[in-house]
């Protein structure tokens, strides 16, 4: 059944910007990136705001700006570091079904390392794919609705296809 918002969570690479454009563009519905509502608050990039300003401040700003969100008939697209904010997220379940898009880590991995600096919340010594194994079952437990999607080529327009099939 279809809400009125649709949330994307998933790791950084998953697709949730460029699958969400597509998705709303095919519901009529308004697009929503929470990163882009980082960097215009902050006045900075993702990574910057990570460089300058430290993860401690950037999850304390995510957590602001998802609490501020207000909504409708919108595709949300969050960062991927959203899941560690409790009160973001019951805040973003309130909102909308919450789907998470569920890419193999290898196809994940390719995507980061093509697109270059992404603003990543992690500790000093953790891997891409530490976080990975840390973040998969919290994003598994928040979400409505898991899609699995393990093929490389599959456009942004077939996943919202089968997003809005699951609707």
């Amino acid at each position: 059944m279809l809400t009125d918002n649709i949330i994307l969570i998933g790791m950084p690479g998953a697709g949730k910007s460029t699958v969400g454009r597509a998705l709303a563009k095919q519901l009529g519905y308004a697009f929503r990136d929470t990163d882009d509502d980082l960097v215009s608050k902050a006045h900075m990039s993702l990574q910057e705001i990570m460089d300058n300003k430290g993860e401690g401040f950037f999850r304390a700003l995510e957590q602001a700006v998802l609490l501020e969100l207000r909504a409708t008939h919108s595709v949300i697209a969050t960062g991927g570091s959203v899941i560690y904010s409790q009160r973001g997220m019951e805040h973003l379940q309130d909102l909308g079904t919450l789907i998470y898009l569920d890419v193999p880590l290898e196809i994940l991995k390719a995507r980061v390392a093509r697109d270059g600096p992404r603003g990543i919340t992690r500790g000093p010594n953790q891997s891409y794919e530490d976080i990975y194994e840390l973040r998969t079952p919290i994003y598994k437990r928040w979400a409505a609705i898991t899609l699995k999607c393990e093929q490389a080529n599959e456009s942004p327009r077939q996943i919202a296809d089968r997003i809005v099939r699951m609707l």
